[in-house]
This record gives structure tokens, C-alpha cells and sequence, in this order.
């Protein structure tokens, strides 16, 4: 039998279908019929994550607070100070100059000794909430944050108790976030460690105040130690030496004894010293001391007569001031080179660091410089003194600087500490002019261009015709209808004012033309600057600089970290940091930027114009044989200054010469004669031009198949900043002078941009000027009239 039955039953359908059962919803449902899902399940989720998240957030505080708690005794024991090592100062080549000599660091042991105002003023603008914050400024953290994140500009620290801590571990402004996160986590522990009191003490101590001054009681007696008495021979008991001297009597601190307009500007000063400091910028640190001092009365800290009061004190003076000593070799350069330091490295860095510091001064060129004045000014106390500036052309360092009179043919920096090539703020006179050129052969003049030399009669403008500006030439000639390039060997004033208010040229263009080359201090807008007469004048420096750029072919030269403020001239060539990184290189070295500020074309003509002022104009007494020399001669109208400035293809040089305290016609100084600038300054820039081009030929001699010929005009050029690492070793114990070193150049090579065609040139009608200028001030000595700044060649 099979298993298979061979008849299987028949299925049939069902009578009726099955109804199909949809299965409840799992949750409710909307009028439209959608389900309504609970949130209970994702909230909790999320209420889990973020609980966990705070939870690890503050597990991370707490056991970043427990690290860094292990650090506080550094700034305890004062970490700083127990691991000193001297800086020595070289020139170009490697010779030691000496020691960056550290300011006395005067240590306030007591709280009391700060003094009430001392403490108050500093409180108002540093912290106004000093006494009762936590020592870490939760936004200030967060802006630093954001700041590092999205590149902006570094922030600060915001507290009085992280800026101590940054002070203390020694630490530079590029800090990275961590470094700062931890700094706050330090300020933190410290609030709870230190009392209020020992802190704005300990601060107070380590905070830089410039010129030297280390310190709040060094900055006391650097600033105002003539005013309060202080004397370094007092025999007081301990270090605290201000007021009048007992036998038996100790002496207060000087910081106790400020008063309280005193106090603003010091306090003023913490957050920039170098831009507030009363000496290099009376200006601005006026303005600080006046906005400390309306701080402290808005906070109750002083009374509106004490305000009034404080507000019309003079600013102290560098003949006020305690300097701080310098080498005897280069006083007046290693002065002006200090700040940049500083701001390179940090001010303790800086001072207690054991760096090697390669500036860019030439102690034979300096030594050349200084004889030159010697050999071609008389000496006397009815004589006139010289300030001399030299830079190399390719590099933009400073080569030479003399900034005072000399005694004995040395410079005399303890006693006439006032640094005349770097602050000396005098009339420019003629030399001004190749501003105006710069500016009118970019709008349609030419050397050939006409104008009519004759005396001149202007209204000026916005005066109602109730003013008058008279112009004439120094000699009182007049030649008549004259070229542009007659007038700039001449010197001509009246051709050149003309040319100044001519169609597209203009005070305001000529003024931020100045600015684009160099010029610094502020530039004047009115008529009289065209020849030289400023409202505020300008210093050897930084005409020297502005003529480097036409130097170099219209190309302004620069060094953004080594270099001084505001692109001004390199003095530091090379740092070398041997016990610890700076900017996180153990060397930085110089390389020089160039921003096109002239086109090249341009600045090739005023090369032609300025060199025939040297030929067959004002400045003959410049010439010397077988040298392409280029210069402009500058004589204000009443003989009180006198310029030459000029270059060859390796540096250009600065020479100014006149009384450096008072205004005084040099009427008869020169072989009876009056002082130009084609007299003293013409032969001062010769003689050490001639000795500075010998020096540098046997330093630098002439690669084989190398050209040294006429300068090189360089394309625009922004390169980014680079450190290049050094081989030579610094000295350990000694300041011995390490192996020369190169001066790095640019890596990528210069392109002259093609010049345009040259443009047709009309002919400007010789008329009165448009009497359309910018405005001018009322008061004749702020160079409206023919007296003061202006004057001839």
C-alpha cells in the first residue's frame, strides 16, 4: 500500500472572506490621523547627555584647578627672578656693544608702602572690581577664546590677578589658548590662597613701566624721583629713600609719596608703555592720565579739586626722568632699540633672559658719524649741534645714530639724555618738498612743467580774506618762468607752493603721501607745509626713513616684529634665546618687508631731480667723486634748522643741525655766514658718507661677478614674516661676539612693475594758485606765514 493516497481531498473557498484586523495603534492618534509621539523618551535622553557633559565639564575644571594648583608655589618663590641671565647687545658684525643693562628692580615689601593713590589709581583703570571678583573675568576668558578661534587680535588678560600670573611665569602676549585657560585656572587658586592685599603687591611689583622702570617702585622713582626727593646716596635705613634725608629717620617709599596725578599716569601706563609713555608721546599719555584720573573720581577715590588740579600738571620730561643706563658705544641708539626689544620678547625676557642680541648698528660706522660732526661743527656753548641718522637702503637698519651734542667728540648721553634724532620734532624746511613731488608728477606734472617764480600774496582759505600768506625765496630772487627741475635745485618756495595748490596735488594728498613714506608725527594741512612749514615738526629718523623709500625705489621698508612701531626703521637684527624659546623659536632674525607706497617710474624721476640738486644746486657740498649721490638741502626762513638728506645706492642719511633746546638764527655760525643746509649738514652727510662707503666695502667686499652698483627698484611685495634659525652659538658666560651673520634678503625676487607710457604733460598755466586749499590754522607760527618752518633750500 502507498503512502500517498492517490485522491486528496478537495479544498474549497470559503462562503465568506475573512475581515482583516488592523492592529491598535501604538499611540495616539491626531484629528489628521497621525500618530502623536511622547517626547518623555528623547528629553530624558537628552537631560542624560547634558548632565553628563556638565558632569565631565567640571570633572575637567576641578582636576585642571588640582594640576595647576601644583604651579602656585612658582609664583610664590618668584620663579623669575631665581633663574637671571644677562643680555649683552652686539652690532652688525658681531662686536659687543654691552650689557642691556636691567633696570634696579626695587621690591615693596609692604602693602602700606604702595600708597593710597598708588593702589586706587591703579584699581580704577586696571580693576574695578579688584576687591570682590573671583580673580578670573569669565568674558575676558571667552573673548580670548573667540579671538584665537576666528584670528582676531589677541586679548589680554582681564583681572589684576591674571595679569599677575601672566607676569610672574614670565609669559609673552602670543600665548595659546590652553597657556591662557591656565592662567585663569592659576588666577583662580590664587584668590583663594592669597589675600586681596598681597596680590595688587605682588602685581605691583612685577608690572614694566618703561624707560627702565621695573616695578612700581622703580617706575615712582624713574618718573618723579627729582620731584619726591629721592636720592640713591641717602643712607636710610633699608631701600625706601624718598622724602628729606635724617640720620635716623627711615625714609618713605617713593610709591607712598605720588600724588594722585602722579598715580593716574603711572597707572595709565601698565596697559602700554611704550605708547603712554610721557617722553615719546606726551600726547596720548595725557589723555591716559587724564581718563585714570576721571576713573579714580568716578569711583570716589579722589575729589573734583584733585581732579581739576591734576589734569593741568606738566607730564614729566626726559630732563625730569631717571635714564636708564646705556652703553657708552651707541647711548642714543641702544636707547631708541630697548622698547623694540622689549616688545619683540617681553620686558623681563628682555632684561633677565641671557639673550644675545644682534642689533643692526655699525660701531665703526657710529664711530665715523661721530667724527664727521666732530671734524665739521665747532664746539662751543653759542654753537650749534648735529643729529645724524644713516640706514642701509636694502635692509632698512639703522647703521649710525647720533642723537646729542658731543663732549670730547663722544656722545654725552648722561648728560643731554634727550635722543634728538629719534624725538627731536624740528622744522624740516625744503627738504619737505619731495613730498610734493611724489605727489604732483602722480597727477600730470613733469621736471618740465612751467611756473612763474615770483613773490606770492594768498588768502587763506576760511579766513575770510582777513589772512594772508606771503611766500618768498630764501635769497628773495626770482628767476621768473622756470621748470620744476630748476625750481627743486634751486629750491625755489614760490614755484613749489604753486605746485603744491595746483589742480590734483593739494595739501591733504601731499600730507598722506608723507605718512605713506615714513613720516610718523602728524602732518599738517596747511599751505606752508608744502614748503616745510609744520604744525608739529619731524625728527632725523624718520626723514631718513622716507627718503630710503624713494631709495628703494618707492618700496617704504620694514620689519613687523623686530622693527619699531608704526613700520619705522629696523634696529634689531637678530635675538638669539638661549634658556628659553621666544615666540617659540630659539632665534628670530630680521627680514625686511617692502609695501609699495610710490610707483617706481615715479620715484626713478625724483632720483634725476634730486641728484641735480646735488650737481648744480643748494646741496654741491654733497658731491663726492665717482658716488651717485642724490640729496635735498632744508633751511627753515629764520635759520633755526638746517637739513641735508640723501642716499646712494647703499644707505641713506640723515643730517640736521641747530639748538637743540631753543629756536635760535643760526645768523653768523657758519664762517660768518648764515647756516643752510648746503653748509654744516651738506658737509657733516659728505664726510661720513665718504667713511661709511670705505667701512662698508672692506666689511662687505664685492662678491666675484657681483654688481654694486645703483640700487634696485623692487615690485610690491607683502610678504608673510618668517624666523629663520641661526647657526651660531651664543656665549655662555661672556659677552664674546658671535660668528657675523648674514643679513637674510628676501627669498622671492624683486620684479619691477613695467611703467606706464609716459603721460603728455600740460603745461600748468603760471597764475595764481586756486584758492581752494585744505584749511589752515590762524596763528603764524604754525607755519601760515612766511616765518617759522618754511624757509629755502
Amino acid at each position: 500500500m502507498s503512502d500517498h493516497d492517490d485522491n486528496p481531498p478537495q479544498l474549497t473557498a470559503p462562503e465568506e472572506p475573512i475581515p482583516f484586523q488592523a492592529p491598535a495603534p501604538r499611540y495616539p492618534l491626531d484629528a489628521s490621523g497621525r500618530p502623536i509621539k511622547p517626547r518623555l523618551r528623547k528629553l530624558r535622553i537628552l537631560s542624560i547627555l547634558v548632565f553628563l557633559g556638565l558632569l565631565a565639564l567640571v570633572s575637567t575644571l576641578f582636576g585642571m584647578l588640582t594640576a595647576v594648583a601644583s604651579d602656585l608655589p612658582q609664583i610664590e618663590n618668584r620663579r623669575e627672578f631665581s633663574t637671571e641671565h644677562n643680555s649683552y647687545l652686539y652690532d652688525d658684525m658681531g662686536r659687543p656693544i654691552g650689557l642691556l643693562a636691567p633696570p634696579n628692580n626695587n621690591v615693596i615689601d609692604d602693602y602700606s608702602q604702595l600708597g593710597r593713590y598708588t593702589r586706587n589709581a591703579v584699581i580704577s583703570v586696571e580693576d574695578k572690581r579688584f576687591w570682590n571678583d573671583s580673580g578670573v573675568d569669565l568674558k575676558g576668558v571667552a573673548r580670548a577664546l573667540l579671538s584665537d578661534v576666528t584670528g582676531r587680535a589677541t586679548e589680554g588678560a582681564s583681572t589684576i590677578t591674571e595679569q599677575f600670573v601672566k607676569n610672574a611665569l614670565a609669559q609673552e602676549d602670543n600665548r595659546t589658548v590652553l597657556e591662557k585657560v591656565r592662567e585663569a585656572a592659576m588666577a583662580f587658586q590664587l584668590t583663594h590662597r592669597w589675600s586681596k592685599m598681597k596680590i595688587l603687591r605682588e602685581y605691583l611689583n612685577s608690572v614694566y613701566f618703561g624707560n627702565g622702570a621695573y616695578g612700581v617702585e622703580s617706575a615712582a622713582r624713574v618718573y618723579f624721583g627729582k620731584q619726591l626727593g629721592y636720592n640713591a646716596e641717602t643712607s636710610g635705613v633699608g631701600a625706601s629713600r624718598c622724602g628729606s634725608s635724617t640720620p635716623t629717620k627711615q625714609l618713605p617709599s617713593c610709591a607712598s609719596q605720588l600724588r594722585p596725578y602722579q598715580a593716574a599716569l603711572l597707572a595709565g601706563m601698565i596697559a602700554n608703555p611704550t605708547a603712554f609713555n610721557p617722553v615719546y608721546h606726551p600726547g596720548a599719555a595725557g589723555q591716559r592720565r587724564q581718563l585714570a584720573l576721571h576713573d579714580m573720581l568716578t569711583q570716589h577715590y579722589i575729589t573734583r579739586a584733585q581732579y581739576e588740579y591734576g589734569i593741568n600738571q606738566p607730564l614729566p620730561t626726559a630732563a625730569d626722568i631717571e635714564q636708564p643706563q646705556q652703553p657708552t658705544g651707541a647711548p642714543y641708539f641702544t636707547s631708541w632699540v630697548t622698547p623694540q626689544i622689549i616688545k619683540a620678547v617681553g620686558a623681563f625676557r628682555a632684561y633677565y633672559g641671557g639673550l644675545r642680541i644682534k642689533t643692526t648698528i655699525d660701531l665703526k660706522m657710529q664711530q665715523a658719524a661721530e667724527e664727521a660732526v666732530a671734524e665739521n661743527l665747532p664746539t662751543g656753548p653759542d654753537e650749534p649741534t648735529a643729529s645724524l641718522v644713516s640706514i642701509d637702503n636694502a635692509t632698512g637698519q639703522v647703521r649710525a645714530m647720533v642723537g646729542g651734542p658731543l663732549v670730547d667728540g663722544h656722545q654725552d648721553y648722561e648728560k643731554y639724555p634727550f635722543n634728538l634724532a629719534t624725538l627731536g620734532e624740528r622744522q624740516p624746511g625744503s627738504s619737505f618738498k619731495v613730498f610734493t613731488l611724489a605727489v604732483a608728477l602722480q597727477h600730470g606734472y613733469s621736471p618740465d612743467s612751467v611756473f612763474d617764480s615770483k613773490p606770492l600774496n594768498l588768502i587763506v582759505p576760511n579766513s575770510g580774506g582777513k589772512e594772508h600768506y606771503h611766500v618768498k625765496n630764501d635769497d628773495d630772487e626770482y628767476r621768473g618762468p622756470i621748470t620744476v627741475a630748476e625750481a627743486t635745485a634751486q629750491s625755489d618756495n614760490s614755484v613749489f607752493t604753486q605746485l603744491g595748490l595746483s589742480p590734483g596735488v593739494g595739501t591733504k594728498r601731499i600730507s598722506k603721501m608723507a605718512r605713506a613714506m615714513g613720516i610718523i608725527t602728524p602732518v599738517s594741512t596747511n599751505p606752508a607745509m608744502i614748503i616745510g612749514g609744520l604744525k608739529v615738526g619731524v625728527s632725523p629718523l624718520e626723514m631718513a626713513h622716507a627718503y630710503e623709500t624713494l631709495a628703494e625705489g618707492g618700496n617704504r621698508v620694514y620689519d613687523p616684529v623686530l622693527g619699531s612701531p608704526d613700520r619705522g626703521p629696523i634696529g634689531v637684527e637678530q635675538i638669539q634665546c638661549p634658556h628659553a624659546k621666544c615666540r617659540g623659536r630659539h632665534t628670530l632674525t630680521a627680514t625686511p618687508h617692502l609695501k609699495r607706497v610710490l610707483p617706481a617710474p615715479v620715484a626713478a624721476t625724483i632720483h634725476e631731480l634730486l641728484r641735480g640738486v646735488v650737481t648744480s644746486g643748494t646741496g654741491q657740498s654733497a658731491q663726492i667723486e665717482g658716488v651717485d649721490v642724490v640729496g635735498k638741502t632744508g633751511t627753515t626762513t629764520d635759520e633755526g634748522d638746517a637739513w641735508f638728506v640723501g642716499w646712494t645706492p647703499q644707505f641713506t642719511t640723515a643730517v640736521w643741525v641747530g639748538f637743540p633746546n631753543r629756536l635760535v638764527p643760526m645768523l653768523t655760525q657758519f664762517n660768518g655766514g648764515p647756516v643752510t643746509g648746503g653748509t654744516f649738514p651738506a658737509e657733516i652727510w659728505r664726510t661720513y658718507t665718504e667713511l661709511a662707503l670705505q667701512i662698508n666695502a672692506e666689511e662687505h667686499p664685492p662678491k666675484p661677478g657681483s654688481s654694486t652698483g645703483t640700487a634696485t627698484t623692487g615690485a610690491d611685495t607683502n610678504s608673510t614674516y618668517t624666523y629663520a634659525p641661526s647657526t651660531a652659538t651664543a656665549p655662555a658666560t661672556t659677552p664674546a661676539p658671535t660668528t657675523p651673520q648674514t643679513t637674510p634678503t628676501p627669498t622671492t625676487p624683486q620684479t619691477t612693475p613695467t611703467p606706464t607710457a609716459p603721460q603728455t604733460t600740460p603745461t600748468p598755466t603760471p597764475t595764481t594758485p586756486p584758492t581752494t586749499p585744505a584749511p589752515t590754522p590762524t596763528t603764524p607760527a604754525a607755519g601760515t606765514g612766511t616765518t617759522g618752518g618754511a624757509g629755502g633750500g
